[in-house]
């Protein structure tokens, strides 16, 4: 039997998948489970091939940390989040810091800060808590996460292999 597939659907596939998950008992998809408890795989069974799809999205989620903190102290709170990202079962693919700028207008009397970019893939109900975590920590002075699409993403990967050639 041949090693199975791994696909990356969009959202018109992912409804597809689920409508097959519904008429299992059809010719065309034999099976369709879940990959393990923690697993975002999941394993469907077409006429004979074996696919591992893959529910997770890729987000890109830019934060502004107040620039009254140390490098040290910055670093930590770049990482608390990556690290929660991961704890909830994320894949992180990268993560820039983009170092001290000036922000366009005052944000809570603050000029600058120190801005980091993470890039991921995840479950959607992942955001959420994220978000909430960013609320709460009062280090960070704006957040924004992002849905990359198929074309963002590709544009992103290549933006790091010319970050990681310069």
């Amino acid at each position: 039997m041949a090693p199975p597939k791994v696909l990356s659907l969009d959202k018109t596939q992912k409804k597809l998948v689920l409508f097959c998950h519904v008429l299992v008992y059809s010719y065309l998809c034999t099976a369709f489970a879940k990959c393990g408890s923690t697993s975002n795989k999941y394993l469907l069974l077409i006429t004979n091939q074996t696919y591992f799809i893959d529910f997770m999205n890729q987000y890109e989620t830019v934060f502004i940390l107040t620039p009254v903190l140390s490098d040290v102290q910055m670093k930590e709170a770049a990482d608390k989040f990556v690290n929660y990202l991961k704890e909830k079962g994320a894949e992180i693919i990268n993560t820039e810091s983009w170092g001290l700028k000036t922000l366009a207008y005052p944000i809570q009397k603050k000029t600058s800060g120190f801005y980091q970019m993470v890039e991921y893939k995840a479950e959607p109900t992942v955001i959420a808590k994220l978000e909430l975590q960013m609320r709460r920590d009062e280090r960070v002075l704006r957040y924004l996460t992002v849905k990359n699409e198929k074309y963002a993403a590709a544009y992103a990967e290549k933006r790091r292999n010319k970050n990681k050639e310069a």
